[in-house]
């Protein structure tokens, strides 16, 4: 934005990074723009580092001769990404560290404590009550089997993990985790979020319709709404808008809708999208804080 030639601007870059990764592949790139590559085809070739999303705004933004315009978009779009993606780790650090102290605390209890009292309730006699029995029991069961509880743990992480790489075992979590209460409402929003801001940062910067849809789709993570995209997707290629299949997926909630709608009709969807994925993201701090409020007390 500033005037500085393309691969002048990289070098600065690479003189500014310490020894990382980051720096060795922009080195590759710049090698790639003195050979004759264009600048999204250098980072075309390191895909872990720069997403599809990546490359083709950055391709839209060459054939338009609006790179530092789309670049700067780039920024945006990623900077506020990350921002949600933080406020919703963040929020969550509370009641992780609760639970994890918690635990801590419940299972110093079980192998140091409560096998004192059994002792004392032994010498004593008589009949104790079935919750003492209970606790006792699981005393036992850490101070003796602890290696079972380890086992059972690290089994189960397993399992899910290999049960994960199933395509129907995905599919049947991503459908209950929307409509979970609260939990279901928080997915929503956030994949509304996703999908309003990476398809309207797409559409600003060029790339065509049917592509943007199709790279905003690997972006969302939930494969019920995916589906959702598919349709509009397929809907598009017909010469439908995208409200019309947006609606009938009863995905999308109706405002998003309306709103995705007013912009096709006024021919400032992109516009449109924006303001829905802004809306949305306030609508995420909201939800978050809901969920923690409610959670505190269960915790405690």
């Amino acid at each position: 934005d500033a005037g500085l030639p393309l691969l002048r601007s990289l070098n600065v870059l690479i003189a500014q990074q310490k020894p990382c990764k980051l720096r060795d592949i922009l080195r590759e790139i710049a090698t790639d723009i003195q050979s004759g590559s264009t600048f999204s085809e250098g980072l075309a070739k390191h895909p872990k580092q720069f997403d599809r999303l990546f490359v083709n705004m950055v391709r839209a933004g060459e054939v338009g001769g609006l790179l530092e315009t789309v670049l700067n978009r780039l920024a945006m779009f990623m900077e506020r990404r990350e921002a949600l993606k933080r406020r919703v780790k963040g929020a969550m650090i509370y009641p992780i560290a609760v639970l994890i102290i918690a635990s801590s605390i419940v299972s110093f209890l079980l192998v140091k404590v409560v096998p004192v009292f059994a002792e004392i309730f032994e010498e004593m006699g008589g009949e104790l009550p079935a919750p003492t029995q209970f606790l006792i029991a699981c005393g036992d069961f850490m101070v003796y089997n602890w290696w079972a509880l380890i086992a059972i743990l690290s089994w189960t992480v397993i399992g899910l993990k290999v049960a994960f790489k199933f395509h129907i075992v995905r599919r049947m979590y991503d459908k209950i985790s929307l409509k979970v209460p609260l939990v279901g409402d928080l997915v929503t929003k956030v994949a509304v979020a996703r999908f309003a801001r990476t398809l309207g940062t797409l559409i600003t910067s060029g790339v065509p319709i049917l592509q943007a849809l199709k790279i905003t789709k690997e972006t969302i993570g939930n494969e019920i709404i995916q589906d959702a995209i598919d349709k509009v997707h397929e809907s598009i290629k017909e010469g439908d808008t995208i409200s019309a299949p947006l609606d009938s997926t009863k995905v999308f909630p109706a405002m998003v809708v309306n709103m995705i709608d007013v912009g096709e009709e006024t021919g400032s969807l992109d516009q449109m999208l924006i303001k829905v994925a802004d809306i949305y993201d306030q609508e995420v701090e909201v939800a978050v804080e809901a969920m923690l409020t409610l959670m505190e007390p269960v915790i405690i």
